[in-house]
Formats: C-alpha cells, structure tokens, sequence
C-alpha cells in the first residue's frame, strides 16, 4: 500500500501503489497548471463506512510514498479518464477496492505488402476499313 500525505496531517492516507501511481500523474498535472480540484473516495471495505473528499490546490503540500521500489506501469486510458473527472465539477473520485488492469503490451505493427498502382494494360482493337 502506498501512502498519500496531505497538508500536515500526521496520519497518511493509504492507496494501493498502482492507484497512487495513477493519481500521482492528475495531481501533478492540475497543480503543475495551478488547477484546484477534488479528489473523493468512498472508504476501503476494511475502514469505517463513509466517504472522504480533499480539496487540491499548488499551496497543500503532498507527498507520495510507494512501497514498491519499481514504478508502476501506467494505464494510458485509464489516465485520460480520470483526467477528464478531475477537469468536471465532481473532481477526481477513485475506488480503493477497484484495481487498475495493466496494459496489453502493444504488437508489433504487421509486415504488409506495398500497395502499387497497376493500371492494367488493355490490348489496342484495330477497326477494319
């Protein structure tokens, strides 16, 4: 589990690594810009019932912490949608319980054969006189 530190709170909030990884990159991105948003949760199966909201902005200090020493391979569609909730009115809200699938490894384009254009040669028809 990784840890997400918010402001001075002492207590971290606590992420699966791949999820941290993901949300890493919208933070980033939003504060980079000077972006405000909201990042929401509904709390773990293992936690107190209930839902946590925090408002980001570039002046709250953050800190990530993995506990992976090797970073997470990122999920590109899964970035562009989560992308697309921070920029909305409801902000970014993420699913503890959910896991993010990995990408499919991209295939090696296959080999096609060039497209020519032939023009097919017609045989000349000669008219009797």
């Amino acid at each position: 589990m990784g840890r997400l530190y918010y402001a001075n709170a002492v207590e971290p909030i606590e992420l699966p690594d791949r999820l941290l990884a993901h949300v890493k990159v919208i933070v980033g991105t939003k504060l980079r810009r000077g972006e405000s948003f909201t990042l929401s949760w509904k709390h773990a199966a293992d936690q107190e019932e209930g839902r946590t909201t925090l408002w980001l902005q570039p002046s709250i200090p953050l800190r990530f912490v993995f506990e992976s020493a090797e970073p997470e391979k990122l999920n590109q569609p899964i970035l562009k949608h989560m992308a697309e909730m921070a920029n909305s009115s409801a902000g970014l809200t993420v699913d503890l319980d959910e896991e993010i699938p990995e990408m499919e490894a991209p295939q090696a384009p296959t080999r096609m054969r060039p497209i020519t254009s032939r023009t097919p040669v017609r045989a000349r028809t000669t008219v009797a006189a």
